[in-house]
């Protein structure tokens, strides 16, 4: 049946200049950190967390000449059922979102960034109940309700007054369903970062996200390969672990859309995000002895990545 009105029409989201959707086709390919399900039992397991915070911390260290000054950036995190930011933001155990005299929500701030997300939305943690451990079971129109309230209750500029964020970097869900659709056809989006891992199962759900994301009329500004490669601390040599990256390549080729790049697995990401502290952010001897090599070319591609992006939506 036709929409009465018709068409919905795409508007701009509250004192937001950019907005960047980071995505992914399957969960725990490392499209959070850069979810899903995962065991905690492995240092690795958890590095599909970690990528929009690590991307949003490198976006806001870059200082465009244009601007004469740093990117304000925040993250929200629209993994209705699954919110991850939280943790990686180290911000589990906050309280609430303070509201404006309007009734906005007003963004959780850590290391210099505001946040938004459902799990700073669920009830605080008890003895016998930690906060994370609350099932969200809802059916598609209440996330629907909760994606919109996010996406327009929310009052980015720093403690409701000045000015807005230059980008906002979403933390999208796995997969291509209400979520997707709703910010797609609700919000105008400058862009998408498609995260990937080797394996052909990932590879396949990420035509299936490149393709959504052309029906809903947004552009893709890029994809990247995580966990491309392990480089041994004690050597040089690149170990494909999940397999070469010749298939991504070819697909990204086939489907014209720019490699922004090949991440190596690297611990330190995994462990700085059970933390709450981003990769972006350590730096310390220890830490960068640890990761030789391969946190070196993480944190140089990282920030080039950076570079591509705001590019490419400015």
């Amino acid at each position: 049946m036709p929409r009465r009105g018709g068409p919905i029409q795409k508007r701009p989201i509250p004192h937001v200049s950019k907005v960047l959707a980071v995505a992914s086709g399957k969960g725990g390919v490392g499209k959070s950190t850069v979810a899903g399900p995962y065991d905690t039992s492995s240092p690795w397991a958890a590095y599909g967390l970690f990528y929009p915070v690590n991307l949003a911390f490198a976006l806001a260290m870059r200082k465009p000449p244009p601007l004469g000054r740093r990117l304000r950036v925040g993250i929200l995190d629209l993994d209705i059922v699954g919110p991850s930011i939280p943790t990686l933001m180290g911000l589990q155990h906050s309280d609430e979102p303070v509201l404006t005299s309007g009734g906005a929500m007003l963004p959780v701030m850590n290391h210099g960034l505001p946040t938004m997300s459902m799990g700073y939305l669920l009830p605080q943690s008890t003895e016998s109940k930690p906060r994370e451990d609350t099932a969200i079971v809802w059916r598609g129109l209440m996330v629907q309700k909760a994606v919109q309230q996010l996406l327009f209750d929310v009052d980015w500029r720093e403690s409701g007054h000045g000015p807005g964020l230059d980008v906002l970097v979403i933390d999208m869900p796995p997969g291509t369903g209400d979520v997707p659709l709703t910010l797609g056809q609700l919000v105008v989006v400058n862009g998408a970062v498609i995260i990937s891992t080797p394996q052909d199962i990932a590879l396949a759900d990420v035509r299936r996200g490149i393709s959504m994301f052309h029906k809903i009329s947004v552009p893709i500004t890029g994809t990247i390969l995580n966990q491309a490669y392990f480089i041994c601390p004690s050597c040089t040599t690149l170990h494909h672990l999940f397999g070469s990256p010749d298939a991504f390549r070819s697909i990204a080729s086939t489907l014209r859309v720019p490699i922004l790049g090949e991440l190596p697995l690297v611990e330190g990401v995994s462990t700085g995000g059970d933390r709450g502290v981003p990769y972006a952010l350590t730096a310390s001897a220890q830490q960068l002895e640890a990761d030789g090599s391969g946190g070196a070319v993480w944190r140089s591609m990282m920030e080039d990545t950076a570079g591509k992006v705001w590019e490419s939506i400015a």
